[in-house]
């Protein structure tokens, strides 16, 4: 049997579309606000070209990308689309996680559970009700999602199954793929840690070079060793937004923990202990276990 995303209820699809449209949203408005600062600093080091009487053509230019700095960053706190980004994507992994529990008889929804359906719904609207208070807003609500119920026919099917198909599904489709997926997401960050620290270097290296050539009068390069400083901490500032460096180590750290418990499940784990096997690995795949790693590495 074949458990995928598209078996999960309406709620998780809406929380998961809502907290990738936020994170475009956030990642770009931050990379607007350092290139503007950028253009502007570059704007402003570069020799200046009159137009008409008066107006400098590129100071206005920086007057410009700064103001468009100041504007961006109004909008950023109007739309708080970083905190929204944030909410939704732990709502969506707090409902993919539960869903997961259920169908393959997780703690504690195993076979001892009285009413797995009942138990199953309050639980996930108990820890919907907690993000609530911290600004989620849920869409049944607000009129934006149909309540098409949070047991769906798919999560059923494979509860209803034998031990031996669970958890063969549950490694498979779900261990399996988080494992590969926080593989995925180191080679990504250390290409992009790679690719962010050579442009530092370069660029601080260069600036190095022309403040030794002012300090012995060779060279008057004080402005272009400014844009130089400005891109480098441009650099800087969007390689720690992205925490490339400590995200390497905590998604390292994850997957080998999957690894571990990957080995457990197909040699040792019995029917009796699976429950507690599966809450301990959605615990592991859990975002707020990865950021707490990610904190302790920064």
């Amino acid at each position: 049997m074949v458990f995928r995303n598209a078996d999960l209820p309406g709620l998780f699809h809406h929380a998961d579309a809502l907290a990738i449209g936020r994170q475009q949203s956030a990642v770009k408005l931050t990379r607007t606000q350092l290139s503007l600062l950028v253009v502007g600093a570059a704007a402003a080091a570069l020799p200046q070209v009159r137009v008409g009487s008066g107006l400098q053509l590129l100071s206005a230019v920086s007057a410009l990308a700064y103001a468009g700095v100041l504007l961006a960053t109004f909008g950023a706190a109007r739309r708080h689309a970083a905190s929204h980004w944030q909410l939704n994507r732990s709502a969506a992994e707090f409902i993919k996680s539960m869903c997961w529990r259920y169908a393959v008889h997780g703690a504690p929804f195993d076979l001892s559970a009285p009413d797995p359906d009942g138990l199953f719904v309050a639980r996930v609207e108990e820890g919907l009700r907690e993000l609530k208070k911290v600004g989620w807003r849920d869409p049944r609500e607000e009129g934006e999602l149909a309540d098409g119920g949070l047991v769906t026919p798919g999560m059923r099917e494979l509860r209803a199954r034998a031990f031996s198909v669970r958890k063969e599904t549950y490694v498979r489709d779900r261990l399996i793929e988080q494992r590969n997926w926080y593989r995925r997401r180191q080679e990504t960050s250390r290409r992009a840690t790679r690719l962010w620290s050579t442009a530092i270097t370069a660029l601080t290296l260069l600036a190095l070079f022309l403040a030794v050539l002012g300090t012995f009068s060779v060279a008057q390069q004080a402005d272009v060793a400014g844009l130089l400083s400005a891109s480098a901490a441009a650099c800087l500032a969007w390689s720690e937004i992205r925490r490339h460096q400590p995200l390497i180590s905590a998604h390292s750290l994850v997957e080998q923990d999957l690894m571990e418990m990957h080995v457990a499940m197909e040699n040792t784990v019995t029917e009796r202990q699976w429950p507690q096997a599966v809450y301990e690995t959605e615990r592991i795949v859990s975002p707020q276990h990865t950021d707490w790693l990610a904190r302790l590495r920064s």
